[in-house]
């Protein structure tokens, strides 16, 4: 019989996940420190709009870049917060929607793409899914932003950079300075910037700096999914100056061939969302985030969680893959680092959970220690 998987595929490693799922396919009420979504549900006035979406008969396609009022609402407070004239807007299918249209609409076979380590998974293998080339630029131990070895890195290959803060793995928040440093070196070798701010809200000890408020060479992402709990509406946006219009318009296209729009309904219930105030709910997480680290600080070697709601966290034995396994069969969920990075040195896990789960996690993975 013929050979009917592509080829592509075999570029895309799904197994240290999967070996999570698989040592856990047993376990009777684990802790579950691998989930990416908030353990609150969408805000209850939020879930009354697509409510009135849905019996308002608003259940057919949108138009391909998204519904004109959330449209404009998005560019008008892109507009506001960093100084664009007629912002580009595409409204996608979650961040990680937006992410593969970027990377198909912009990365080339042989293309070069400057990525920090740690790094959230989707961004390595659409990238190499394409043929393009990761560029893995280490930020261990500490995780900050390394800005020089960025500009080392970059050559005429490199298409763009990657920038996730808050970060998922590591909850690191780059800091102000930090950010304008990359925006002057990116403006020297004008180069675009891709940043994903889907964890935007989760900052705890301040705002999180956006880089485009110091250059305008860059592509916006934000989403609903983290701060309103609406993971499973799949729901996002790109947000672009004019003149990267071309390139959103390029992404329009390839959603109108793929995702074809966001979800009609739950764009309505967005336009809300925008002037939702979440700060209430993201206080819990400060007192998540201080669990966590104050439970294990004395065991383990962690930087201190600034955003988001992750501790990238220092396997005590080497290899990050070997604790999960311990952390596994003591009954505590935890992703290995190795699925984040080109290293199998740490593990990363998600405090989005109860207060009651994270103690009892702690505990044991200090046990464990």
């Amino acid at each position: 019989m013929k050979k009917l998987v592509a080829d592509r595929t075999s570029l895309i490693d799904a197994s240290g996940i999967r070996k999570v799922f698989a040592l856990a396919g047993e376990l009777k009420d684990p802790v579950n420190f691998s989930i990416g979504q908030p353990d609150f549900d969408v805000p209850e006035p939020l879930k009354q709009e697509a409510i009135k979406a849905i019996e308002a008969g608003l259940n057919r396609y949108s138009q391909t870049a998204g519904e004109k009022d959330l449209m404009d609402k998005i560019a008008a407070q892109a507009a506001a917060e960093f100084g664009w004239q007629k912002p580009a807007v595409l409204v996608a299918s979650g961040v990680s929607g937006g992410l593969l249209l970027a990377f198909l609409a912009l990365v080339n076979p042989g293309d070069e793409v400057i990525i920090p380590d740690p790094y959230f998974v989707i961004y390595k293998h659409v990238v190499n899914l394409l043929g393009g080339k990761c560029v893995f630029i280490d930020s261990y131990p500490d995780f900050r932003l390394p800005v020089d070895k960025i500009a080392r890195a970059i050559t005429d290959r490199t298409k763009m950079i990657i920038l996730n803060s808050p970060s998922n793995p590591t909850g690191i928040v780059y800091s102000p300075a930090e950010i304008e440093a990359l925006a002057k070196v990116a403006a020297k070798k004008d180069v675009l910037v891709l940043t994903d701010e889907i964890y935007e809200q989760f900052s705890y000890d301040g705002p999180a700096t956006s880089i485009a408020k110091h250059y305008e060479n860059v592509l916006v992402m934000r989403g609903f999914s983290k701060s309103y709990a609406m993971t499973g509406w799949r729901l996002a946006y790109v947000a672009a100056p004019a003149s990267l219009r071309p390139v959103i318009e390029e992404m329009t296209k390839i959603q109108q061939y793929t995702f074809v729009c966001a979800p009609t309904p739950f764009q309505r219930a967005a336009v809300a969302a925008l002037d939702y105030d979440v700060r209430d709910l993201v206080k819990d997480y400060v007192h998540k985030r201080d669990l966590v680290y104050d439970g294990l600080k004395d065991k383990f070697e962690l930087a201190k969680p600034q955003g988001a709601f992750y501790a990238f966290v220092k396997a005590p034995n080497g290899s990050g893959t070997e604790f999960v396994k311990r952390a596994i069969r003591n009954n505590v969920l935890v992703i290995p680092g190795n699925v984040f990075s080109e290293k199998d040195t740490h593990f990363r896990i998600s405090f989005a959970t109860s207060d009651e789960k994270i103690q009892q996690g702690v505990g044991i993975l200090c046990s464990l220690a």
